[in-house]
């Protein structure tokens, strides 16, 4: 590599963006890091980042299935309201039309534990479980897509405006992620093939 001019690309330092609510409750961590469930719908997980562009930050929501490591729900915004992860919740409720029983995980961040959201999982049947304070790893399936997302997208590219970094991201994850990119996790298999060979078996 030296001899041909080419450097290793490192992985980035897990963003932290939980800002926690000491006046909501708390979820027990049901899901205690049990990454492989046994089929689609049974358990998804949801977090939060953001995004540096230059008219400034664009925060990303997402909801993944970890069945098959698939984005069902995104959402993005320039502010960081309430509302963010409850359309990413939203749009993969309307996707996928789960059973009651799912169990939903994600961290103590105060627009996971406010009463709009908690009210929104009640309504829709889902269990809610919540990662320990400071334990980033119970939620390390969000985290990891998080990291991949900006070692492969973002860590080259300086959006001029937040609409741009919206399409891009965009495409990464309804073109790109979800459709074509192999996942060792997944047996080299695509998040839609893993998903398809479930629905068939």
């Amino acid at each position: 590599m030296r001899a041909q001019g080419l450097v290793g690309r490192t992985r980035r330092r897990l963003t932290k963006t939980t800002v926690c609510d000491p006046r909501q409750p708390v979820a027990e961590n049901l899901f205690a890091r049990e990454f492989r469930p046994e089929k689609p719908n049974e358990v998804w997980s949801s977090d939060l980042t953001y995004i540096s562009t230059k008219e400034g930050w664009l925060y990303l929501a997402v909801t993944l299935d970890l069945y098959a490591r698939c984005v069902v729900g995104w959402a993005m915004e320039a502010t960081m309201p309430a509302e963010l992860p409850l359309q990413a919740l939203q749009m993969a409720v309307n996707r996928r039309n789960p059973a009651a029983g799912l169990m939903h995980h994600s961290d103590q961040g105060s627009q996971s534990t406010s009463g709009l959201f908690q009210t929104a999982l009640i309504q829709r049947g889902m269990i809610c479980s919540m990662s320990r304070k400071g334990e980033c790893w119970d939620n390390a399936v969000s985290e990891s897509f998080f990291e991949t997302l900006k070692r492969e997208l973002v860590d080259d590219q300086v959006y001029e405006t937040r609409e741009q970094a919206r399409r891009a991201i965009f495409e990464y994850i309804e073109v790109y992620y979800n459709r074509k990119r192999l996942h060792s996790t997944l047996g080299y298999l695509t998040p839609q093939e893993t998903d398809r060979q479930a629905l068939v078996a």
